[in-house]
């Protein structure tokens, strides 16, 4: 390696080796340091161009390949060139085989500036680093010289690679960048053996060239999201899914139910067929017996908890399993409505995710068709932000990395929510969150029961494809998700407040720009990108949920953790 070390430095001196002052060999030796200075960019950049194949599938062979280029690039190549080119200078100076020809070893045994000298003598007789930092002469000023070239010069190229390294993980996890800023640590501490005036001069020569080489990474640009968002390894079977899940809420004492006339399952659903099955499942979702014509007096009805264009639903007791309910009851009972509320519950059975609203029964009360659902006990998430103010980020990181995740599970079924907004989203007392409302949701390949002229979804947070009449998609409920979390951060929708519906949805049909997000956010580039009015360019939700968890982890917070603390509303 020293023949290719002299080789190195010959070739600086043919590049740049002016023979002003301080010298041609010591204008050559920061011209070295500038091409060792290129090994690090070249490790950049090649992990830069990997990544543009393998994304974020950070395993065994990946990582293997990112820390041996690492090493490599960073320690082994540069020290090897830098101590090689020390060892040059000592082996002209005690007038040994240097590896330089009889013309070079002429010019470096000349004087060019007074406070130089010799540049053999200056370049390969003085004291290495290690003696010039902790041994110093009795010269103040030349201690304070050694003490600023050799720790401000190297601190600001490991600044410089840090940011080289980390902009070749763009787009994914940034913890791989260690291969790299901890291999340049060790090549400063193994570089204190180096000859200290030519030590200064490589680090001198290596800065600028650190800095020339984040540009270089920069150009090689980032991973397309069509890499990162490919389908993760599944989840073994040993490998429970990790949402979080609500504390049990404790039941309030009830009077006992009165005898029932006939006697019932143990379970509304325990005879029920396979989940999939029953989403996907033409037809009558089938019921267990006594759900269809009880005659409403199982379910018995305590308040109504909202009315709608659709319906109305009741908090209700479950006389028969003692337990609190939401009965979702359809205003028109007629054979349209009828289907749509069963392929409703077969959407929401087919769904199991402890952040999903669920369904327990489909029941015949005297006024119409009956959702029987989970009822969840909290206060909407647009009721906190308008009373309490907008999140920051960590709880914006966990209801979006909580939602991505339910909603996935929607997904990975075949079910569509199609109406994701703030009003949508419930705070249980305990702070965690819970989507709910799959009142238009659709299983892919249900013929659409939508009424004509019926819009789909909630204007100011309706997807741009979805308002231009495509058919919805889970990039569209992505966008949704996405500007649910953008009002939780800000207080208002994406494309800001319209006066009208209509001219809300005209602005999400000619794809405004959303001109509302929250700039200041830790989340500002990963929301920018889901809310791109391009549904492929944007992000999966499960790579969303990898990048908002891998932003948790560095800032020390889990992702299971409530998104806030509410207090219950006193019953009235």
């Amino acid at each position: 390696m020293g023949g290719f070390a002299s080789s190195l430095l010959s070739l600086a001196h043919a590049l740049f080796g002016p023979g002003i002052c301080p010298g041609e060999w010591v204008w050559a030796t920061s011209t070295a340091g500038a091409l060792i200075a290129l090994f690090p960019v070249l490790g950049a950049v090649a992990v830069a161009i990997i990544r543009k194949g393998t994304g974020n599938r950070y395993d065994a062979v990946t990582l293997s390949v990112f820390a041996a280029i690492g090493i490599l690039a960073v320690l082994v190549i540069p020290w090897l060139l830098m101590n090689g080119v020390s060892e040059t200078f000592r082996s002209a100076f005690s007038g040994g085989s240097s590896g330089l020809s009889g013309t070079e070893l002429a010019s470096l045994n000349t004087k060019a500036c007074d406070f130089i000298g010799v540049q053999k003598d200056y370049l390969g007789g003085g004291p290495n680093v290690y003696e010039s930092l902790f041994y110093p002469s009795g010269n103040k000023l030349a201690y304070g010289y050694y003490l600023i070239a050799l720790l401000a010069l190297p601190a600001g190229s490991l600044l410089f690679v840090m940011l080289q390294a980390r902009t070749a993980f763009r787009r994914g996890p940034k913890w791989p960048s260690r291969f790299f800023w901890l291999s340049f640590v060790a090549l400063f501490l193994t570089s204190a053996g180096l000859e200290a005036n030519t030590a200064v001069f490589l680090w001198l020569g290596f800065l600028p060239f650190s800095v020339l080489g984040l540009i270089a990474v920069a150009l090689v640009g980032q991973p397309p999201w069509s890499v990162i968002n490919r389908p993760e390894r599944p989840r073994p079977e040993s490998e429970p899914y990790r949402a979080p899940t609500p504390p049990p809420e404790q039941p309030k004492p009830l009077p006992p139910p009165p005898p029932p006339v006939k006697q019932y399952a143990p379970t509304s659903l325990a005879q029920t067929p396979d989940l999939n099955q029953l989403a996907a499942a033409p037809g009558p979702v089938p019921m267990p017996p006594g759900s269809q014509g009880a005659g409403g007096g199982r379910y018995r009805r305590i308040k109504r908890l909202g009315h709608g264009g659709f319906g109305t639903v009741w908090q209700a007791l479950d006389t028969q399993l003692n337990r609190t309910v939401a009965l979702k009851i359809a205003h028109a009972p007629d054979r349209d409505t009828e289907e749509r509320m069963q392929r409703e519950a077969r959407a929401l059975a087919a769904v199991n995710h402890p952040n999903c609203v669920r369904v327990y029964d489909l029941a015949q009360e005297p006024d119409g068709l009956a959702l029987v659902m989970e009822y969840l006990e909290g206060r909407p998430l647009a009721e906190v932000v308008d009373g309490l103010g907008p999140l920051d980020d960590i709880a914006a990181g966990r209801l979006w990395a909580t939602m991505a995740g339910a909603l996935a599970a929607a997904h990975a079924k075949g079910v569509l929510h199609r109406d994701i907004k703030p009003s949508n989203v419930i705070l249980d007392p305990g702070g965690f969150a819970h989507l709910i409302d799959f009142g238009i949701a659709r299983s892919k390949g249900d013929s659409k029961l939508t009424a004509t002229g019926m819009m789909i979804g909630t204007p100011d947070f309706v997807a741009p494809e979805t308002a231009m009449g495509a058919p919805a998609s889970p990039a569209s409920d992505a966008w949704q998700l996405a500007a649910t979390v953008s009002y939780a951060l800000s207080g208002q929708p994406p494309r800001g407040t319209r006066e009208t519906p209509m001219a809300a949805l005209m602005a999400a049909a000619r794809s405004e720009p959303v001109s509302h997000l929250p700039r200041r956010s830790a989340h500002a580039r990963i929301l920018s990108a889901s809310l791109d009015p391009e549904p492929r360019r944007r992000p999966t939700l499960d790579a969303v949920r990898r990048e908002v968890e891998s932003w948790l982890s560095r800032a020390g917070k889990s992702a299971d953790g409530p998104v806030t603390r509410i207090v219950p509303r006193q019953p009235r």
